[in-house]
């Protein structure tokens, strides 16, 4: 599996929790080292700039990242939400946030990695309480764990993203019928 992080859910909280990738079978931790999370932030256009995490700031990384997907699990199936789970979500929620300031050329986002991880968490509180709830769906992928805001038309969507699930379970039930179909005979 590679290392690049992906953004395919329609929110960076969702994004964000889907850093642990198949939860249900081989478990890939993309929180490996301190830089691999300041790469997340970035790449996620949380901040366009990140003081040097260091291990702790992982540590608790993962833990807000847990207790976000057992939120939008709960959410996702009607379920209570976990007060474990509430109480750490709204601890850095209630931190300082990330705060975007403007520049000569534009609007520009420096932070700790704290700053960037309450950021997330006041995202995921907005994405739990608001309009998208009904939107959100588990990829079709029995291997992917990550949530995604259905936005498409008629909500069809089934894959979190075509070139990391979708395309695999076509080509994989493409094979599967091939080998299936009866071999054509010539005339």
């Amino acid at each position: 599996m590679n290392l690049d992080h992906v953004f395919v859910c329609g929110n960076p909280a969702l994004d964000f929790a889907a850093t642990l990738r198949a939860r249900r079978s081989a478990r890939f931790e993309m929180f490996v080292t301190p830089e691999r999370l300041g790469a997340w932030y970035l790449e996620s256009g949380v901040v366009d700039a990140i003081t040097p995490a260091r291990d702790s700031d992982v540590r608790q990384a993962r833990a807000v990242r847990e207790a976000i997907y057992e939120l939008v699990t709960a959410r996702r199936l009607g379920e209570r939400f976990g007060g474990d789970a509430l109480a750490v979500v709204n601890a850095a929620a209630r931190r300082p946030s990330a705060t975007p300031q403007l520049t000569r050329t534009g609007r520009r986002t420096e932070a700790t990695s704290d700053e960037a991880l309450s950021t997330v968490a006041r995202l995921a509180v907005e994405l739990l309480s608001g309009p998208e709830v009904p939107l959100m769906k588990e990829c079709g992928n029995p291997e992917c764990t990550r949530v995604y805001v259905d936005r498409s038309h008629g909500m069809r969507r089934q894959w979190c993203g075509m070139d990391s699930c979708g395309n695999k379970i076509k080509a994989a039930a493409y094979r599967a019928r091939k080998k299936g179909a009866p071999a054509s005979r010539a005339h």
